[in-house]
């Protein structure tokens, strides 16, 4: 019989604290998101139904996501850009605008030279320009853009851990 792990707690401010078996159930799915709970559960001391209820619980949370994560290339997708974009007033409008296109891959409100990064996946340099100056640029309250188009996709990974 396994024996039942305590689960964690919020932290203040409804943040959930993850603890460590969490975190090496996380590192497990990082390295294969289709690992089996019963391996996992070999590896991090706990019974499949204590890993499927765990993971359950991280993604009902939003802590992580399972998703399969292509190369846009080969998806018919030939054109990503990173786009700064620097905004009047208050951010947080046009970030939520940017959150709801399909073409906007992720959103991050930042400290620096621009207000907002954006990484945008078009289909092709039409589409890509279509996306900038006549969605992007025409939000109330962008002030200017400025993209960095990639030439070469080397390295796209999501298995940094959970340090």
């Amino acid at each position: 019989m396994a024996t039942r792990t305590p689960e964690p707690k919020d932290r203040p401010g409804g943040a959930p604290l993850i603890d460590p078996v969490s975190k090496a159930i996380i590192e497990q799915l990082q390295e294969d998101g289709r690992r089996p709970y019963a391996a996992i559960g070999k590896a991090v001391g706990l019974s499949e139904a204590a890993v499927r209820q765990r993971v359950q619980k991280l993604l009902d949370q939003g802590v992580m996501q399972i998703v399969a994560v292509t190369d846009p290339l080969t998806v018919g997708f030939r054109r990503q850009a990173m786009v700064g974009i620097n905004v009047e007033g208050d951010v947080e409008p046009v970030a939520d605008a940017l959150t709801g296109m399909d073409e906007v891959e992720y959103v991050v409100v930042t400290a620096g030279s621009f207000d907002l990064l954006i990484e945008i996946v078009c289909e092709d340099d039409d589409h890509l320009m279509e996306m900038i100056s006549k969605r992007i640029r025409a939000l109330p309250g962008v002030r200017s853009t400025e993209s960095f188009v990639y030439l070469k996709l080397r390295k796209q990974t999501y298995t940094w851990g959970t340090r």
